[in-house]
């Protein structure tokens, strides 16, 4: 892809990549939801009728101004693209070394692997039980998706799946960054332990 990111493999480019795009994709969701809100709170209803009453020339006002907005973001997210993928390499695929006496050991190596399953277990059972209370519809739910459709106004869904996806690539990127250096992090505490005795 670039000379500056040649200690990567092209597939861990793609993968920053990808994570990039939708995190920028987040982001304009985000901010659309944002200011979706912000008009329901001034104007709950009739925006789209108060816009057809104007004259033709604040409709293209309004539209011209929308999309100086879309195409300035985009040129702030295309001017952070190196340094955003940059740091995403960074902290998916930081380099580690194992201590000596570590890399041969059963034992530490059972105990990690069963914390780290152990903790993607607990993030994959509380998502799922989040998904099957929102989707489910059932009365003992916390809350569901049609309860979530008919209180919230349409900005606030739109805000709130902006943030749903800023979450959603968070838990990834945390569960790829644990897995990728969580054994590392169990094998320090080994050392520290070890070292208290």
């Amino acid at each position: 892809m670039n000379d500056e990111f040649t200690e990567y493999s092209d597939k861990k480019e793609k993968v920053a990549t990808a994570f990039y795009i939708i995190l920028v994709a987040a982001w304009l969701v985000t901010i659309a939801g944002s200011i979706w809100t912000i008009a329901d709170i001034l104007n709950p209803t009739g925006k789209l009728e108060a816009f057809l009453s104007y004259n033709l020339g604040y409709q293209i006002a309004i539209i011209g101004g929308i999309l100086a907005g879309l195409f300035f973001l985009l040129v702030f997210f295309i001017g952070f693209y190196k340094r955003g993928i940059k740091t995403i390499l960074k902290v998916l695929y930081k380099k580690r070394e194992l201590e000596e006496k570590y890399k041969n050991r059963i034992d530490v190596q059972i105990a990690a692997a069963g914390f780290l399953i152990s903790l993607i277990v607990v993030i994959v059972g509380l998502a799922i039980a989040l998904l099957w209370d929102t989707f489910s519809g059932t009365e003992e739910a916390i809350f569901s998706f049609t309860t979530l459709i008919e209180v919230f106004p349409n900005g606030v869904l739109v805000l709130f799946a902006g943030l749903g996806l800023f979450l959603i690539i968070g838990v990834i990127i945390f569960i790829i960054y644990f897995i990728r250096n969580g054994y590392y992090l169990v094998l320090k505490i080994f050392g520290i332990l070890e070292k208290e005795e």
